[in-house]
């Protein structure tokens, strides 16, 4: 048995490192941690405690498990993302510059995002877990030939975590869990001279690119609050991790005597945003349960992309400024016969950015969640879980440059971008869990 955990967790692992590439919630988050909480929307889930995978939205949840439990499964996520818009030349330095159409479609990649947990019982009031999965990751690469790549044609954040947690029973009413989280990260930013400019640069000269990786510890706690049989409240609180990501840069964007695949080794500060959840879970018949979710992610803490180069200095690579988000879900469970229970949610999550700010590597937005799904317990120890989920994203308006210097200068070089963005995304996750 541990053997075949342990060739599980590294198999997930190896998954997560290479398939955590699409944002599906605010800025880069990944919101796709289980089929199970898929199927509402997410909704609830600090309050929840479906199986172990529970446990990294709420450690404290672990105490509401029994005996030894594993779940394992993935996510499929198929995102539509278009940008549209023009590129006015004349607003260059060189202003005889024409304008051209801008325009690329469907330019995130499918990705599948795998998960596993484990849950041990210790004794009637401490229970442990171990998780692995992902909260950040997001790619998108609009390719040489887009108009606007002198803005960023390039951009890709990629996690993996792997949780230790426990949790304690303090008495009947109330449970409180906390944990460690090892986070590896790499992440890179590019920007590339477009076919018209102001300095005559071959198409696809590299102005701007960077990329690097690192590792991190971060904590999480939460609580449960269990009121009476029916109604239970949880909050749970994930830290702040900071990542330096160790690697080089290139491009005449940073020093003219870095081209041609010249680099120049460095760091770049990345911060993975503090986030918080209210939950509530409420069965209002033998039947029929609801659950609701508040969650806030601290994603005013990324202001900029700068690069500490080895033999250049400090070095803006692009500037951010967002904003912290919130998600607000609602959703439903019904207990059709004693082995099938259906789910449904509906979830608003705000954007990181606002219109000023939005820019062509991230077209960040609000989106509106539309969730269905269900679990059907095929043994006495063993259930299935599905989810789906449809993702409505906000038409959004793109202007670049946006008016801070490093805009500027590439506005400079091939104009001014003015475009929007639009797009939406499917999710599919299907879930095992096991308990022993």
């Amino acid at each position: 048995m541990k053997t075949r955990i342990t060739f599980l967790s590294l198999a997930v692992g190896a998954g997560l490192i290479s398939a955590s590439h699409t944002a599906t919630a605010a800025g880069f988050q990944l919101a796709e941690y289980s089929a199970t909480g898929l199927g509402r929307a997410y909704a609830g889930e600090a309050a929840m405690a479906d199986n172990a995978s529970a446990q990294w939205r709420n450690p404290a949840m672990l105490t509401y498990l029994d005996g030894t439990q594993l779940s394992l499964g993935a996510i499929y996520v198929n995102p539509n993302v278009d940008v549209d818009g023009t590129v006015d030349g004349s607003k260059s330095l060189n202003p005889s510059l024409p304008t051209t159409y801008a325009s690329k479609s469907d330019f995130a990649d499918d990705v599948i995002i795998p998960n596993f947990y484990l849950s041990h019982q210790y004794s009637d009031q401490v229970a442990i877990g171990f998780a692995l999965g992902t909260n950040y990751g997001m790619e998108t690469n609009l390719g040489n030939d887009f108009a606007a790549a002198h803005f960023g044609n390039q951009a890709s954040v990629s996690t993996m975590e792997a949780n230790l947690n426990a949790a304690y029973q303090i008495n009947q009413d109330l449970s409180f869990g906390g944990g460690v989280r090892y986070v590896m990260g790499e992440g890179s930013f590019g920007a590339k001279a477009p076919v018209t400019n102001a300095q005559a640069l071959p198409q696809g000269t590299d102005l701007k690119y960077m990329e690097g990786d690192d590792k991190a510890w971060g904590w999480q706690v939460g609580t449960a609050w269990q009121i009476n049989q029916e109604h239970r409240i949880g909050f749970s609180y994930k830290s702040k991790v900071q990542l330096k990501l160790e690697g080089y840069a290139t491009g005449t964007g940073f020093d003219s005597s870095l081209s041609n695949g010249n680099r120049d080794n460095g760091s770049m500060d990345l911060a993975l945003p503090a986030t918080a959840e209210l939950a509530s879970f409420h069965q209002l018949t033998e039947k029929l349960a609801i659950h609701a979710s508040l969650n806030w992610t601290n994603w005013s803490s990324f202001e900029k992309l700068e690069a500490q180069l080895d033999t250049f200095g400090s070095k803006t690579v692009k500037v951010e400024n967002w904003q912290d988000n919130y998600r607000l879900a609602l959703g439903a469970t019904y207990q059709f016969d004693p082995k099938l229970a259906l789910r449904t949610g509906i979830a608003y999550d705000t954007s990181a950015v606002s219109d000023k700010n939005r820019t062509t590597t991230i077209p960040e937005t609000d989106r509106t969640w539309l969730s269905l799904g269900a679990s059907y317990d095929c043994t006495k120890n063993f259930t299935l879980d599905v989810g789906l989920t449809y993702i409505l994203a906000k038409d959004a308006p793109i202007t670049e440059s946006r008016g801070y210097a490093s805009d500027d200068t590439a506005q400079a070089l091939a104009g001014q971008f003015v475009g929007e963005t639009k797009g939406n995304i499917w999710l599919i996750g299907v879930q095992t869990s096991y308990r022993f």
